[in-house]
């Protein structure tokens, strides 16, 4: 039911009730008159909003219950009206509340959009509006900052961090003639580029373009109250059309329909949603709506990215090789003292490599940093480069797979690190969690390359892997899901997820890191730094579903045998609104056990 006429038809109750209490017993006539046309009012209007239903073919849960409430108006049965009336509006009241909890408009991703360029003429740089660039304008990309449009470096050298944009997890270095793309990060020094597109049409801009597309399209998803509506509304007709043929008293179709007003449908489900909501929450998972738990329910893929979800989107050290003629100690020692002096992600793993063996950093002279190539310093009247091998040595080097660091002093090569992102630890059990809670189909959707794609796939049990999958990718992966394999899930946590996080029938983010763009357009957001929590909000939606279906069963039982008393005549429509209280009562008990975590 719209909200709008929800709000409208709460408040009418209100005043009506509130007008009886106070002139009542004082103007019995006016007061019956009053109550009369406006009852009469509001059974039109709801009488239109059950037309507008059947002919949309949509039949929830409201559908009975305006029924009743139109029957017993138009009966004369004022006060059952109202009490069904006010049942009504308390509970989608409550399923409004529940579907908007911790709603948004992809507030981060937009707040993180680069606003400003800047434009270098004749020499000198001016700060102007990011829509303002044209293809052509020469650019300058400081240290720190986010890259505003697509472009070609054509003066300079750096390394960016594409991490949110690819999910590649090692920064990419470039130099004149590189294309970057507009949300990467310099890491840093400044370069220059040649705009090669407008904002507009940028990649950054391209993804809030994606995001805002899924959010519009959502996936069609039959809700567990409206799936019991159609029988027990059929049910509800049929016991009223034979009391009513048999006693020939119309009265009868309002105290059937009285009874068989469908609350516990109405209220049972979305409190045992919101109470599994509040598990969820004590348990570190934010999950925005109880449509998204009865998705995650029936979910029958889980897709996962691949950096940040199921690597930490840190380096390590995975293997070292250190040459013959060399010391171990002494060759880690001088590679992270001179690595101190860098601000790259993979110097800064290599300082903690030896920091965690307690090996005391000797000092370093003469540092110089060379852009995309490497560092050097001289310890101990000792000429160390530490970078690539093209840049430390002239000498053959041992090749190791992954990203390598290579390392000589006085130019003869002395050892190589081979450096991978990090699993987390509990990836693998996670996996194997899944599996046994009913998810036939786990993938994983990367940005990254094909080679560390499939090894990490391989080592937590994922069968089937997409590499090299940018936002527009990770998107037609999701939509070209075939039917059988819906409801799907996408486990994410950058920029790049949004879009398939918000295209997917329910979207996880593993949001611990704070707000941002990922975790603005899921539906569930994972507040801790752990993997497992993916496995908890699975088995808390199953646990819920399962209580909310038991509730929701145990008030149609209760109503169809309260149905069957009224049918003869024994159960007075007034009576009848008030026992759909008690309905109400036993139906709210038991689906306020989704709460508990002994289920």
């Amino acid at each position: 039911m719209n909200s709008d006429k929800v709000k409208l038809y709460g408040t009418l109750s209100i005043g009506i009730v509130a007008f009886i209490l106070e002139f009542g017993f004082k103007q019995a006539f006016i007061a019956h008159m009053f109550i009369s046309v406006l009852g009469m009012a509001l059974a039109a209007v709801m009488f239109v909003d059950m037309i507008k239903v059947l002919k949309s073919g949509d039949f929830g849960v409201d559908l009975l219950a305006i029924t009743a409430i139109v029957a017993t108006i138009l009966l004369g049965e004022f006060w059952a009206g109202w009490i069904v009336l006010l049942m009504l509006t308390g509970g989608d009241t409550l399923e409004e509340y529940a579907a908007n909890k911790a709603k948004s408009e992809l507030k981060s991703l937009l707040d993180n959009s680069p606003s400003t360029a800047h434009l270098i003429v004749d020499g000198d740089v001016k700060e102007i509006d990011i829509d303002d660039v044209r293809v052509g304008d020469e650019l300058l990309i400081r240290p720190k900052e986010q890259v505003p449009v697509d472009g070609q470096v054509f003066e300079g050298a750096s390394n960016v961090d594409e991490s949110s944009l690819t999910g590649e997890s090692m920064p990419v270095d470039i130099s004149a003639g590189s294309n970057v793309m507009s949300g990467s990060i310099n890491s840093e020094t400044p370069f220059k580029i040649k705009a090669t597109k407008v904002a507009a049409e940028s990649e950054y801009q391209a993804i809030v373009k994606l995001v805002k597309e899924s959010e519009t399209h959502p996936a069609h998803f039959v809700r567990l109250a409206d799936r019991y509506a159609v029988p027990f509304t059929l049910i509800a007709y049929i016991i009223a059309g034979v009391a009513w043929y048999v006693s020939k008293d119309p009265i009868r179709i309002a105290q059937v329909l009285v009874v068989a007003s469908p609350c516990p449908l109405i209220l049972a489900a979305p409190i045992a949603f919101v109470s599994g909501m509040s598990r969820s929450s004590r348990n570190g998972i934010i999950v925005k709506s109880g449509t998204a738990m009865e998705k995650i329910s029936s979910a029958k893929t889980m897709a996962f990215d691949k950096t940040g979800t199921i690597t930490r989107g840190k380096l390590v050290v995975s293997d070292v090789k250190v040459a013959k003629d060399f010391d171990e100690k002494t060759v880690f020692a001088y590679a992270a003292a001179v690595e101190q002096n860098s601000s790259h992600v993979m110097a800064q793993t290599i300082v903690e490599y030896a920091q965690n063996r307690n090996i005391k950093l000797p000092q370093v002279k003469e540092v110089k940093e060379f852009t995309a190539q490497g560092i050097v310093g001289v310890i101990d009247g000792h000429y160390v480069k530490v970078g690539n091998p093209e840049f430390v040595t002239k000498d053959d080097v041992i090749k190791l797979d992954g990203s390598t660091v290579y390392v000589s002093i006085d130019e003869k090569f002395a050892a190589v690190y081979s450096l991978v992102d990090e699993i987390r630890p509990e990836a693998k059990s996670t996996i194997e969690r899944l599996k046994t809670l009913g998810f036939k189909n786990i993938l994983m959707i990367t940005g990254d390359k094909k080679e560390a794609t499939e090894k990490v796939a391989s080592k937590v049990g994922i069968t089937k892997a997409y590499p090299s999958s940018l936002p527009a990718d990770k998107v037609k992966i999701i939509q070209n899901m075939p039917k059988e394999y819906h409801p799907t899930i996408m486990v994410g946590d950058g920029v790049n997820d949004a879009p398939a996080l918000a295209l997917a029938d329910v979207g996880i983010a593993m949001g611990y890191k704070g707000a941002n763009a990922a975790s603005e357009s899921a539906d569930a957001v994972v507040l801790k730094d752990d993997l497992s929590k993916v496995g908890d909000v699975a088995k808390i939606s199953d646990d819920t579903l399962k209580v909310a279906k038991q509730a929701v069963l145990i008030g149609i039982f209760i109503c169809i045998a309260l149905m069957l008393i009224a049918a003869f005549g024994l159960i007075p429509t007034i009576i009848g609104a008030l026992l759909q209280e008690v309905v109400d009562t036993v139906t709210i008990l038991y689906a306020l056990r989704a709460k508990s975590d002994r289920l």
